[in-house]
């Protein structure tokens, strides 16, 4: 597995547009979620179809076609400098196949930035554009909203990425060891899910596969981990580094199915990286090299995320 390209990193007043790819966006988290951008010193616009939601569907942020219209017009728009999911839920996976990537490919690279269910666009933009993207907060989430933490690293990693080149663990080692590798993965569930789709990893041979989830009981998480290891999905990989796993259960009954299902990898393991749906969750970038020490808890990118 080769590193992907590098978008260039941003500079005050860039544009940034806030899509809606998956659930449905509360207007006052929106507003509150662009006026942090603002904060930062961007130029925040709403897409036109970012509050809508779909009238049979609630799940779902508006129809199918116009979430990817609204994802591909901002991505195309010379105008606009990066592209920010407003939120995760659920819907991505129900409009990645509208997505004309040839033109998106020819737009150029620019930053993308979500987690969750977004998962599914992360491999998408590595598979189709080749291109590094920044598993980060949602514009609209609660979490970035409320924590300064997730604010600052997400602007950091946007306008001076050298600053963030090492993430370190609150945890520990599941598994010693140190490893290089260029990252891939996102949210279990939507990975497992993804499986075999067009636009997905075929496989994370030569990754350091970062992994969290939310609200999903160990014995989900056990069935989706064996998944992945059944289908040979994980043969190859290097290394293992795990977000949050908020809502999962008691988190030693987590640990103990993340234990029995990477701990025959053979590969380093490393825990509570700070990423996903846990608080004051870190942006990670996605298609970066790096080397992951399980025995000192980092993670540390060859070079800034941007460039």
């Amino acid at each position: 597995m080769r590193q992907l390209l590098r978008p260039a990193r941003l500079a005050p007043g860039a544009r940034v547009a806030v899509v809606a790819p998956s659930g449905p966006v509360a207007e006052e988290r929106l507003q509150a979620g662009l006026d942090v951008l603002r904060g930062f010193g961007l130029d925040p616009v709403a897409a036109p179809h970012v509050l809508d939601r779909h009238g049979a569907l609630g799940h779902l942020a508006g129809t199918d076609e116009d979430r990817a219209a609204d994802l591909q017009a901002a991505w195309c728009d010379p105008a606009v400098d990066a592209v920010l999911c407003a939120r995760g839920g659920y819907g991505a996976q129900r409009m990645v196949d509208l997505l004309d990537w040839s033109a998106m490919r020819a737009a150029g690279p620019k930053v993308f930035v979500g987690f969750s269910d977004i998962t599914v666009l992360h491999q998408a933009f590595a598979t189709r554009l080749g291109l590094v993207t920044l598993h980060g907060p949602a514009a609209a989430g609660v979490d970035f909203l409320k924590h300064a933490r997730a604010q600052e690293h997400l602007r950091d990693t946007l306008f001076a990425p050298e600053k963030v080149r090492t993430l370190t663990s609150g945890g520990g080692a599941l598994a010693p060891g140190r490893a290089r590798g260029v990252t891939l993965g996102g949210c279990l569930s939507m990975l497992a899910s993804d499986l075999g789709t067009p636009h997905a990893h075929p496989d994370a041979r030569g990754g350091l596969l970062m992994l969290e989830d939310v609200g999903e009981q160990p014995y989900r998480i056990d069935r989706m981990l064996t998944q992945l290891l059944r289908t040979g999905w994980l043969d190859g990989v290097t290394g293992v580094a795990l977000g949050s796993w908020a809502g999962c259960g008691p988190y030693e009954a987590v640990r103990a199915v993340l234990a029995d299902r990477l701990g025959g990898l053979g590969v380093p393991v490393v825990e509570e990286l700070g990423f996903g749906h846990g608080e004051g969750a870190l942006t990670v970038p996605f298609g970066m090299s790096g080397e992951l020490d399980a025995d000192a808890g980092t993670l540390t990118f060859d070079e800034p995320a941007l460039r």
